[in-house]
């Protein structure tokens, strides 16, 4: 038996490639975009935001290496490759989703740590940590990559025969302890952490707003950090929901037979998992106003459009602000600092 021969029907094939297509296209796009964006205005980033930009990257970095094969070869009815392109794709599925994972944790834990002082100018997070913690992401996404090929775990195709990741159903025994480990320490402990940092920011963005009655600015800041809030978690929540329902077939694999899971079902989680790479820039499209003008001043996307045209008068202080209006040049200069410093 051709343990690469797809399982699922020609149509099927055809579709999951096209639909594979549509997200390796819109994935490219707005990742790009949002480095474009940060590479604009480099200059005037900040510490924090180069976790986002990280992130932007390890979504970027799964669209390209790994969804153009699994197109071709949906559109084969065949893996291309055989047992090397499939440890390949397995490995890159692997370590960018762990490096994702991570990094969306480590966003949890700056923002909280920002959090805890609202008002401090002083720099929270120095550009030396931020790049020591985006290249721990991909230090220890390689490390448990890697372990599959090192003999613990083991990488395999997927029931339907068009896509490879870890082979769940062959590790019910000499993986076991694998298979508990990678789902405690990458998926239990990092969204009780995320959940709890953003839970705390929370807290603490009410109860500075209770406080902050007899205050004219405090409000327009809390309204921002809610607005970087609702962004973060909309992002968090997006990217495990892509991934719980993959998460929990793949381990009723691993306690039960899965040759008993139709090939169709199978393929539902594992396509739904590969869409997490196309939410974010989407997030910020929308509930971002400033990463919305800065994506409208590029010309050569709008063709010359009248929307394009009216942001450029936007000044850099409207769209970094995000339209706080404040008297005091001092409280300005102190929000302008904290926005910037905050904002993704």
């Amino acid at each position: 038996m051709d343990i690469y021969a797809s399982a699922l029907s020609p149509a099927l094939d055809i579709g999951a490639g096209c639909y594979l297509l549509v997200l390796t296209v819109l994935s490219t796009v707005g990742n790009l975009l949002v480095l474009i964006m940060a590479f604009r205005r480099s200059s005037r980033m900040k510490p924090p935001e180069l976790l986002s930009v990280n992130l932007a990257v390890t979504d970027l970095g799964a669209a390209v290496t790994m969804y153009p094969l699994a197109v071709a070869s949906a559109w084969s009815h065949h893996w291309l490759g055989g047992d090397v392109s499939c440890i390949y794709y397995g490995l890159a599925g692997f370590f960018f989703g762990i490096a994702s994972i991570m990094n969306l944790t480590i966003l949890a834990v700056v923002r909280f740590i920002v959090s805890l002082n609202l008002h401090s100018p002083k720099e929270k997070i120095s550009w030396k940590k931020a790049k020591m913690l985006c290249m721990w992401t991909w230090l220890y996404a390689l490390v448990w990559a890697l372990f599959p090929i090192l003999g613990w775990g083991r990488y395999g195709p997927e029931p339907f025969g068009l896509s490879c990741s870890l082979a769940w159903g062959q590790m019910k025994h000499e993986g076991f302890s694998f298979v508990v480990s990678l789902f405690f320490v990458n998926l239990l402990v990092p969204s009780v952490i995320i959940i709890f940092c953003y839970f705390g920011i929370a807290m603490r963005l009410y109860f500075t707003y209770k406080k902050s009655t007899n205050s004219n600015h405090v409000p327009n800041i809390i309204k921002l950090h809610r607005r970087l809030l609702i962004i973060a978690v909309l992002i968090s929540a997006g990217f495990v929901a892509c991934w719980t329902p993959y998460g929990l077939v793949s381990l009723w694999s691993v306690f039960n037979d899965g040759s008993k899971i139709p090939p169709e079902v199978s393929l539902l989680p594992c396509m739904f998992a590969k869409s997490s790479t196309v939410y974010n820039p989407l997030i910020y499209y929308f509930f971002s106003q400033s990463f919305k003008e800065e994506v409208k001043q590029l010309s050569w996307l709008c063709l010359g459009s009248h929307a394009c045209q009216v942001s450029n008068s936007v000044s850099e202080n409207d769209i970094y602000m995000v339209s706080v209006n404040l008297k005091s040049k001092d409280v300005v200069r102190e929000t302008v600092q904290e926005i910037t410093e905050l904002r993704q």
